[in-house]
């Protein structure tokens, strides 16, 4: 690895997607390999990048990794000339309001990189200096070496550049006029790259809007992180030392089911999975020869109707499933196994069936954040490895979302059960990080033995 940077910002909402895939689509011009990451529990934003460099994006975040994994999931096998993390939320925010603990700025720290920041620029002027100061000042390892002012005129931002350099030392690398293509959001996040005409179109024009005001040999020269003992094409597998199993996996994937950790699919692959995808919106059956079965979330609930209609596959795994194929679902996933899906206006789509009762929309979170999940009684994760990182975010409830997971909340505490669980797999709400605790891709992969 010879460059790598982060963009940050000061809040949710100002940007740093837009700017990121900006930028990521200049840089692939000047370099022959690109990589990109994204912090924290976020599906959404990876597919922009993937939509930009057409590589896989992958997750960094310190709740689900200690430092140590942190860094070494960086670097595992990372030979691109520039790596390009976009940080979440603001840039301190982390797991409490009372410290930066698991924030984007922590994982700068954890990875070494300097920050790049974006400013909203938005009906601001001289405060512009007081706003930026105020990330300085609490930038105890001067990571901050850049700022890229977004929805400003260019004719303004000539004007406030050089006194926010003056003023603050720090440099203006860019800037995004308020005419730049915004990503619209939903209540998940940013509306996905398929739903967004034009999208390749938007994101090249967002980049030509960059270019005119980028410095790209400052932004350069601050990303250059070369250093002596910085060995970072590491092609040592970093869960698993060898396969102790070989089994052919389905899993799903498509429009309606696209969220997923790439590195939830490097943890099963390490372990012997051949991993086989299919669409539940087109595919009429189950691939041929598959062990077992995984339903990663996203929005079935756009696609009920489309997915209802398909009863052949319904039935194909519905028949697999009753006699114990191993199965993992989560969220979305889970919501398709019940007997039916009740959508926001009311309408209710024969799903699975495998659950019992319906998931419906509530009009509200559910439940969201950060949790740890322990199976206590050992039904699918054996004793000493019981415990596994995730998080929920859904405005869907279920009538029967399980209980054999106990879910503690990092901050505060709080306690809840979750999720359905057996020896031959584990459904629910929550999105689990396999990373946090490969055993339960072992687990998994042994129980086909059972089936």
């Amino acid at each position: 690895m010879k460059q790598a940077i982060m963009i940050a910002a000061t809040g949710s909402g100002c940007g740093k997607t837009t700017i990121t895939c900006a930028l990521l689509e200049l840089l692939k011009r000047k370099f022959s390999k690109v990589s990109s990451f994204k912090c924290g529990p976020d599906y959404i934003d990876p597919m922009f990048h993937r939509e930009v460099l057409k590589v896989p994006c992958r997750n960094l975040d310190l709740f689900f990794s200690d430092a140590f994994q942190l860094k070494k999931l960086f670097e595992a096998d990372n030979d691109s000339d520039i790596n390009v993390v976009e940080g979440v939320m603001g840039l301190y925010d982390g797991l409490s309001p009372e410290n930066n603990e698991a924030s984007s700025y922590r994982i700068a720290c954890a990875l070494d990189i300097p920050i790049i920041l974006v400013v909203d620029a938005r009906g601001m002027g001289h405060s512009l200096i007081a706003l930026i100061k105020g990330f300085l000042d609490m930038d105890d390892e001067h990571r901050i070496n850049g700022v890229i002012l977004n929805r400003i005129s260019g004719t303004y931002a000539e004007k406030i550049s050089p006194v926010i350099e003056r003023e603050l030392g720090i440099q203006v690398v860019g800037s995004m006029p308020i005419t730049g293509n915004v990503l619209e959001s939903r209540h998940l996040g940013l509306k996905l790259p398929h739903e967004k005409e034009h999208l390749s179109e938007i994101i090249k024009e967002n980049a030509k809007l960059l270019n005119e005001s980028l410095n790209l040999e400052k932004l350069l020269a601050i990303s250059a992180i070369d250093k002596a003992d910085n060995n970072t094409a590491n092609s040592h597998p970093l869960f698993f030392e060898k396969p102790f199993t070989d089994v052919k996996i389905a899993v799903a994937r498509d429009e309606a089911f696209c969220f997923y950790y790439e590195d939830n699919l490097k943890v099963l692959r390490e372990a012997g999975a051949e991993l086989v995808f299919f669409s539940p919106l087109r595919d009429v059956g189950l691939p041929k020869g598959i062990s077992g079965l995984i339903l990663y979330g996203g929005y079935p609930e756009l696609y009920a109707k489309e997915l209802s209609e398909n009863t052949s596959l319904i039935q194909d795994i519905r028949s697999k499933l009753n006699n114990n194929m191993p199965v993992l679902a989560e969220c979305g996933g889970f919501m398709y196994l019940h007997e039916n899906l009740i959508t926001e206006d009311g309408a209710a789509f024969p799903m699975v069936g495998v659950v019992k009762g319906a998931c419906r929309f509530t009009g509200h979170l559910v439940r969201f954040g950060y949790a740890s999940y322990t199976d206590k009684e050992h039904i699918f994760l054996p004793e000493g490895t019981d415990s596994i990182r995730g998080h929920e975010f859904h405005y869907f409830e279920s009538d029967y979302p399980g209980s054999d997971l106990t879910a503690v909340k990092p901050a505060g505490g709080n306690s809840f059960s979750s999720s359905h669980l057996s020896r031959f797999g584990c459904i629910g709400f929550p999105h689990l990080y396999y990373p946090s605790n490969p055993e339960l891709a072992r687990s998994f992969l042994m129980s086909q033995t059972l089936a």
